[in-house]
């Protein structure tokens, strides 16, 4: 039996309609969706209490890593005030959230004075560092911006660097780069989206 051009173009239709209903709706996040960027897969770096750390330690929690230095007068610290904040606003999904600090300023960064830094915003975030040598490879990889730039004094030094975060799902992929400022509620927001299969 020929069918007409007309109802030919109608089952065409109803198909693709179909085919779009049982397809899963598209998220919309505060922060910048990178989903499938091949740039910050992971990383090998040591955490403030001596332990080398990846991603892989993180699985089944969505991780938030910033690349930073301790003595940054207010980027730095508000960013992981409002990481801080984030893990609050989410309650019991809270203990599903890890915050990690790369250090930019490996020769001020010592473990200890890390400890006290992250510490200071929340007890289960992790400060990471990378030697000297290593640092410019791993900041490549996250296509991460950083440079040393000299103070009013000879000895003194201040950082110019990237001030945006990277956020990952539960399952260790990289989906999202949150500009600096968008606010505790909008990153909570999209860890919530993630934790729950975003």
């Amino acid at each position: 039996m020929k069918l007409s051009f007309t109802r030919r173009t109608l089952l065409v239709a109803a198909s693709a309609l179909a085919l779009t209903a049982c397809e899963k709706p598209a998220q919309s996040f505060n922060a910048i969706d990178i989903t499938g960027a091949d740039y910050a897969k992971d990383f090998s770096l040591t955490d403030h209490n001596g332990q080398l750390r990846t991603l892989a330690d993180f699985k089944g929690k969505a991780v938030v890593i910033f690349f930073g230095f301790t003595q940054c007068p207010d980027v730095c610290p508000t960013s992981m005030s409002e990481l801080a904040q984030a893990r609050q606003l989410l309650g019991a999904d809270g203990d599903r959230l890890q915050g990690l600090f790369v250090s930019i300023d490996p020769e001020r960064d010592t473990p200890e004075i890390m400890k006290q830094y992250i510490g200071s915003f929340d007890p289960t975030f992790l400060a990471l560092y990378a030697k000297p040598d290593e640092l410019p490879e791993v900041a490549k990889s996250f296509k991460v911006y950083y440079k040393k730039v000299t103070g009013s004094q000879p000895d003194t030094y201040t950082m110019d660097h990237s001030a945006g975060s990277y956020i990952y799902d539960p399952n260790g992929k990289v989906r999202l780069y949150s500009r600096y400022g968008g606010g505790a509620q909008a990153l909570a927001d999209d860890v919530k989206k993630l934790l729950d299969g975003a």
